[in-house]
C-alpha cells in the first residue's frame, strides 16, 4: 500500500493567515503530475500543530476531494488519545485512504499507555492506520518490541520511521516481517539504507521540491537498481541537508515559494529563514535546476 513516494506536504496560507486552498489544490496538483504515490495533509510539515480542529478536517477535506492519482494519508494525530480518534473518524469519513498517527508528544506515556492509545483509535473506526516515531519531535520513543505489538492488530498496517536509529528500523523489521505491516522512511537522508533493510518508501519532505527526483531515486530502488539510486540520493543530498538547516518545515516552505508553488506566511510560533540560510537554499535549488 505504501511502496513509493508520499509527499508530507505543507499547507500553504494566505497572507492574512487564511488557508490558501486554491493554492493547495495546486500544489497537489504538482506532485500528482510528478507521479507521487500519496501525500499527507495535516503532518508535521503541513503545520497541524498550529490548525484549530475545524481547520485540519478542511485540508483533509480538500485533499481527498483534490487527490485523483494520489492516496491521501491524512495526519490524524494527537497527544489526546479522544482528539485522535475523533480527526481519524472523520478521515475516514470523507474517503481517505489510511491515516498518519504521531506518537503522543509531550505526554511522554509508557509502553502499555501507548499500546492503550493505538488500540483505542484503532477500533473506533475501519481505517489502515501508520503508527508514526519521530523522538526529536515528540520526545517519545516508540520501541521495536512495543511497533511489534500494535503491529499485530489488523488495522495498524505500518510505521512511518523517523528516530534516525537504523538499528532500531533493522529491529522493527524483523520483529515484523512475519505480519502485514510495512516500515516507511521518515528521513528523506536515510531512505536508501532503510530501504536496503526491507523499507518499502518513504513519507517525503524533499518531494515537495523535487518529487521527480524522489521517484524515480525510489522507483530504482524498488527495481533493485541500487547504482543509479545512489545517483540521485547523492544529487539530492544537498537539497535535503538544507531543508533541515532549521525547523521542518521552515526552509521546505521557503523552498516551494522559491520554485512557484503556494507556500504563504508560516504560522507563529515559526518563523521565516534567516538570510543567510534562506540564501544557502536558493543557491542548492539553482544548482539542482532542471533536475526538480
Amino acid at each position: 500500500m505504501f511502496e513509493g513516494v508520499i509527499v508530507a506536504i505543507i499547507t500553504p496560507f494566505k497572507e492574512n493567515g487564511e488557508l490558501d486552498e486554491e493554492g493547495f489544490r495546486g500544489n497537489i496538483k504538482y506532485l500528482e503530475e510528478a507521479g507521487v504515490l500519496g501525500i499527507v495533509p495535516c503532518g508535521t510539515t503541513g503545520e497541524s500543530a498550529t490548525m484549530s480542529f475545524e481547520e485540519h478536517n478542511t485540508v483533509v477535506d480538500i485533499a481527498v476531494d483534490c487527490a485523483t492519482k494520489s492516496k491521501v494519508i491524512a495526519g490524524t494525530g494527537s497527544n489526546n488519545t479522544q482528539e485522535a480518534v475523533k480527526l481519524t473518524k472523520h478521515a475516514a469519513d470523507v474517503g481517505a485512504d489510511a491515516a498518519l498517527l504521531i506518537t503522543p508528544y509531550y505526554n511522554r506515556p509508557n509502553d502499555r499507555g501507548m499500546v492503550a492509545h493505538y488500540r483505542t483509535v484503532a477500533e473506533s473506526c475501519d481505517l489502515p492506520l501508520v503508527l508514526y516515531n519521530v523522538p526529536s519531535r515528540t520526545g517519545t520513543n516508540l520501541k521495536p518490541e512495543v511497533v511489534a505489538k500494535l503491529a499485530k492488530m489488523d488495522s495498524i498496517v505500518g510505521i512511518k520511521e523517523a528516530s534516525a536509529n537504523l538499528g532500531q528500523v533493522s529491529k522493527i523489521i524483523e520483529m515484523t516481517q512475519d505480519e502485514a505491516f510495512e516500515v516507511i522512511s521518515g528521513d528523506d537522508g536515510l531512505t536508501l539504507p532503510i530501504m536496503a533493510l526491507g523499507g518499502v518508501g518513504v513519507i517525503s519532505v524533499v518531494a515537495n521540491v523535487a518529487p521527480r527526483k524522489t521517484v524515480a531515486m525510489i522507483d530504482a530502488m524498488l527495481k533493485g537498481d541500487l547504482e543509479e539510486a545512489k545517483r540521485i540520493h547523492f544529487q539530492l543530498s544537498p537539497l535535503v541537508r538544507a531543508l533541515f538547516l532549521e525547523t521542518n518545515p521552515i526552509p521546505v516552505k521557503t523552498a516551494c515559494g522559491m520554485i512557484g508553488l503556494a507556500d504563504g506566511p508560516l504560522r507563529l510560533p515559526l518563523a521565516p529563514m534567516s538570510e543567510e540560510n534562506e540564501k544557502k537554499l536558493k543557491d542548492i535549488l539553482d544548482d539542482l535546476g532542471e533536475f526538480r
